[in-house]
């Protein structure tokens, strides 16, 4: 037992398949957080900023944008730094600390497409009742339970993490703390933290899918019977539907990687594990923002203004 000493400090060595070319990635990584931060603060700005856009919808779109901006902020830095400088240390506390913000930051991206599931529940099937249902009072016995299960279920994966011994390697393949990334470092039994995250998998991303389609499927049903306001409704839900399994094909990819075997090259393992979180980030502001028609009249308009009273010389 005298060799049996748990690491605390971990290296995080994604991408060390590309050798020299490594840093090359700071560059397009740094686009794509450069565009996550601008398009997700403008599209915050904009609906704080205007009255007209404080509608339930809207506020669950700047709570996406909330996410999909905070989000990066707890891995992208130190990714980037990682690539410029080989800085690649982190301490297991730190790690551990990493994996709750990310994961659990990341729980609410399929959980507020739940959400918006609802209001657009509310607004096509009981229109007449929709400003009543969507009453923050009414509203909140689907916003707590959810937010409930989300904590209990990421605090669970990452205190389970944290019991492990890792005595065999400290090199993590990934560039982030992502939970199997870790228990595939510890020395002993980790069937209970597969379980866990498997049922994290189901509990959370999986179960919000399922119940987003059957909310989608209602409303579809009840759109085709009354035949009213058709075409609005297709279009919002049309365009949910499109990101969610965009989103979710990309994390059951990233997730299912690492349970199951297969001969998937590290890197990528590595590139979908980061896209995951990043991808959606980059892109649920243009889609969520300028596809819908007041915000995107509101960002024109805020734009117009802008160049209008820009000095030309």
């Amino acid at each position: 037992m005298e060799n049996v000493s748990s690491h605390k400090h971990f290296i995080l060595n994604g991408f060390n398949e590309l050798g020299a070319l490594r840093p090359v990635l700071f560059i397009p990584f740094s686009i794509m957080f450069v565009v996550s931060l601008s398009a997700n603060s403008l599209l915050l700005y904009v609906v704080i900023s205007q009255r007209s856009l404080h509608s339930p919808m809207c506020i669950l779109i700047a709570g996406m944008a909330f996410v999909d901006l905070s989000l990066p902020l707890f891995f992208v830095p130190n990714m980037l730094l990682s690539f410029l400088f080989d800085w690649r240390g982190i301490s297991l506390l730190g790690c551990l600390v990493q994996m709750h913000f990310i994961h659990f930051v990341g729980t609410f991206q399929s959980t507020l497409l739940v959400w918006m599931a609802i209001d657009r529940y509310f607004a096509i099937c009981t229109p007449l009742y929709y400003h009543e249902c969507m009453a923050l009072p009414r509203f909140l016995k689907f916003i707590i339970p959810l937010v409930v299960r989300n904590a209990i279920l990421i605090t669970l994966l990452v205190s389970l993490a944290g019991t492990l011994s890792f005595c065999a390697d400290n090199v993590m393949n990934h560039c982030f703390c992502e939970h199997m990334a870790l228990v595939e470092l510890a020395c002993g039994s980790t069937a209970i933290n597969n379980l866990t995250g498997l049922m994290t998998i189901f509990l959370n991303p999986v179960a919000d899918f399922i119940f987003i389609a059957v909310s989608y499927v209602v409303i579809f049903s009840s759109v085709i019977k009354s035949s009213k306001s058709s075409v609005k409704a297709l279009h919002t839900c049309i365009t949910h539907i499109v990101v969610i399994t965009v989103s979710l094909t990309i994390a059951l990819v990233a997730f299912l990687s690492y349970r199951i075997r297969n001969h998937l090259p590290a890197a990528i393992r590595v590139f979908f594990s980061t896209m995951y979180l990043l991808f959606p980030s980059c892109f649920n502001p243009m889609i969520y923002g300028i596809r819908t028609a007041e915000i995107r009249q509101q960002i024109l308009k805020m734009l117009t203004y802008c160049h209008q009273t820009a000095p030309h010389y």
